[in-house]
């Protein structure tokens, strides 16, 4: 068990990282991705061993991929369109944005 909570442990905290140091938009949904996976591997891990019988922490974590994979086409979506006004993806340019 110990294993599985470094590991997310290390995923969690290079999300945050990568969340506060990166310029780019798409670097920066990466890097919530990998936050939200490693919440993720935290419910599968901790519903094995609190709860081996039960598959509740099992079906939150298959919701939570469905809506990160919603989410994450969202705002794809989202930086294409940026794209198309801006021709940059880069967070300092999204002021441009304003009217």
């Amino acid at each position: 068990m110990e294993y599985y909570l470094v590991v997310s442990t290390i995923m969690m905290f290079a999300g945050i990282y990568g969340f506060f140091t990166r310029r780019n938009t798409l670097a920066i949904l990466i890097s919530v991705e990998l936050m939200l996976n490693a919440t993720d591997i935290n419910f599968a891990v901790f519903n094995r061993f609190l709860f081996p019988g039960g598959m509740e922490g099992y079906f939150f974590a298959l919701f939570s991929i469905a809506i990160s994979a919603a989410e994450t086409a969202i705002a794809i979506a989202i930086m294409i369109n940026i794209y198309r006004n801006l021709r940059s993806i880069q967070v300092r340019n999204l002021d441009e944005l304003k009217w």
